[in-house]
């Protein structure tokens, strides 16, 4: 099972999961076993999703959601590897963003502020050439 999400699980068999030959260069292991997996996730007709989780989804990767893996020689790694990165998709197009809401300035950080000012202020008025006033 897949939980990418608190209150969303997905059971192993709504997943499509395919393997077939690596491409890339040759050597002894090329050609000898289908080793990359890819996994497709039908978010449009899984019965298991809530509704808010499906058009949340829907909305931000769309109706079919594809994870693929061809990194390592043995399938059952690829596999594994495929099932993880599906479910950091979901999981991250399923996070619910914290709403920004603006502040204002308190009165200790303008004071700070306008002293730095101030401060920066003098340390260059004290760089200049003294007047020939004197």
């Amino acid at each position: 099972m897949i939980r990418p999400a608190p209150g969303v699980v997905i059971p192993i068999d709504e997943l499509t999961i395919r393997a077939s030959a690596s491409g890339g260069p040759g050597g002894q292991h090329a050609n000898t076993s289908n080793t990359r997996i890819e996994v497709v996730f039908d978010v449009a007709t899984s019965p298991s999703l809530p509704e808010w989780a499906r058009d949340r989804l829907i909305a931000r990767v769309g109706p079919v959601v594809r994870s693929s893996e061809r990194t390592q020689r043995s399938q059952l790694r690829n596999k594994e590897l495929a099932l993880a990165s599906l479910e950091q998709k979901l999981a991250a197009a399923l996070r619910m963003e914290r709403t920004r809401r603006p502040t204002r300035a308190t009165l200790g950080s303008k004071q700070r502020r306008l002293e730095s000012k101030t401060q920066r202020s003098q340390t260059k008025s004290n760089r200049r050439r003294p007047s020939t006033d004197d």
